[in-house]
């Protein structure tokens, strides 16, 4: 094959070797022509969350796309984007009332950052400031990005980026300074919204704190008037354990993002949920006051269908079940790693497992990264490293025999690749 003239993400195409092609997807694999099957062990970037391919979801693009295809969303709707609201509010935690679509996590978020401003804009207290959590990420645009961590990732745009208030990382031990962090940031109330992703940070090296600091920010955030975002585009549709992360606080935030899992991972969409106060304050006959936010594909029918028949398998199927035995299965995988000496850290929240790969160099950067992917690559997983950090979070469909396979070769990679205390 030549040369392609595709430019794909998160890639140095000067150091990677060649990419393969993969021609078919099918449960928990991805197929290349030649027949070899890689393991999806990220659920290719945290998405798809039954399988590749799920029929249902396959067969509801199939028969919408016989009638419908994109919509302008302005001044027109349609019935995959009123059923699926109405879905979305009921599986919420209990408040979130309005649902505003676009098409990708960053979207999503930065829909979210733009309704709380408004939000304090339109009642007459407008506040600027932003409140994020250390190691974050919620996004490449470039508010998604202002309101993640600072680093290799953004380090060119720095300049187009605007200025928030960090908050401590709630480690083990450690979690009342990042509760009093953000009571001092919010004190003057200046602070339009503190956005987390609740339980476990994801690109930040999957980091994982208890709910209950979910539920003492929220107390904080009500005290001081200051709306909280949840950012669930990863940690929703089961990931943590439950439909939503923020469930296992007890708490409803005041906006919560949600993509990745929408569709069963099968097709793009997002949807920002807000409550109703939050709509009500763009809500006027000021035209000056709507929410001014859009993009081309908003509430694409084809999509809005794709997400309803996920809806529809967590109603008909035992999804739940699913989700809590593999948190079992996770949690049993990683007891061998306890006394390892080439890791550390090993952890889990409900589905998603992790740990630290002991080695000379850490960060994102660091050239195990890329040694790691190769060797797991050639064993026909697709497992992508954190820098040095190893986590699985695949498909619900993965069974026990393929897990015990994945922690196999995790095992014998930190034999070949990590380093003893």
């Amino acid at each position: 094959m030549s040369q392609s003239q595709v430019w794909h993400p998160f890639t140095q195409h000067a150091l990677e070797p060649a990419i393969p092609e993969i021609v078919r997807t099918e449960g928990a694999y991805l197929c290349k022509a030649d027949g070899t099957r890689i393991l999806d062990a990220i659920s290719s970037w945290w998405v798809v969350t039954h399988g590749h391919r799920h029929p249902r979801i396959v067969k509801a693009i199939e028969t919408t796309a016989a009638s419908l295809d994109q919509i302008i969303f302005a001044g027109f709707t349609h019935e995959p984007a009123e059923r699926l609201a109405k879905a979305l509010v009921g599986l919420a935690p209990a408040g979130l009332d309005r649902v505003f679509y676009s098409d990708s996590g960053s979207t999503a978020v930065e829909v979210a950052l733009k309704m709380a401003l408004g939000y304090f804009r339109n009642i007459d207290a407008p506040r600027s400031r932003i409140v994020v959590m250390e190691h974050s990420y919620h996004g490449d645009t470039i508010g998604t990005m202002s309101v993640g961590a600072r680093g290799v990732f953004n380090a060119a745009y720095e300049p187009l980026l605007f200025e928030v208030d960090t908050i401590p990382f709630p480690a083990a031990g450690r979690e009342q300074e990042t509760l009093d962090r953000f009571e001092a940031v919010s004190r003057d109330r200046r602070a339009a919204a503190l956005i987390v992703e609740p339980l476990v940070l994801g690109a930040g090296g999957m980091l994982m704190y208890p709910a209950w600091v979910v539920a003492e920010l929220k107390k904080i955030a009500e005290a001081s008037g200051t709306l909280l975002i949840a950012d669930e585009v990863m940690t929703g549709w089961g990931r943590t354990g439950t439909m939503f992360a923020c469930e296992q606080a007890s708490i409803s935030p005041d906006i919560l993002c949600t993509s990745k899992g929408l569709t069963g991972g099968v097709i793009p969409l997002a949807a920002t949920l807000a409550t109703d106060a939050i709509f009500q304050a763009h809500y006027s006959q000021d035209r000056r006051k709507t929410f001014f936010h859009s993009s081309s594909y908003t509430a694409n029918p084809i999509a809005c269908a794709a997400a309803l028949a996920n809806v529809e398998i967590w109603r008909d199927e035992p999804v739940a079940e699913r989700v809590a035995d593999l948190s079992a299965k996770q949690a049993a995988g990683l007891r061998r790693f306890r006394d390892n000496p080439f890791f550390s850290d090993s952890r889990a929240t409900g589905t998603i497992a992790a740990l630290d790969l002991r080695t000379g160099s850490a960060g994102y950067l660091a050239e195990i990264g890329p040694q790691l992917r190769a060797f797991f690559l050639e064993r026909g997983l697709l497992v992508r490293p954190l820098g040095n950090v190893l986590y699985l979070l695949p498909p619900y469909c993965i069974t026990g025999d393929e897990l015990d396979g994945l922690y196999d070769a995790i095992e014998e990679a930190g034999e070949r690749f990590g380093a003893k205390p």
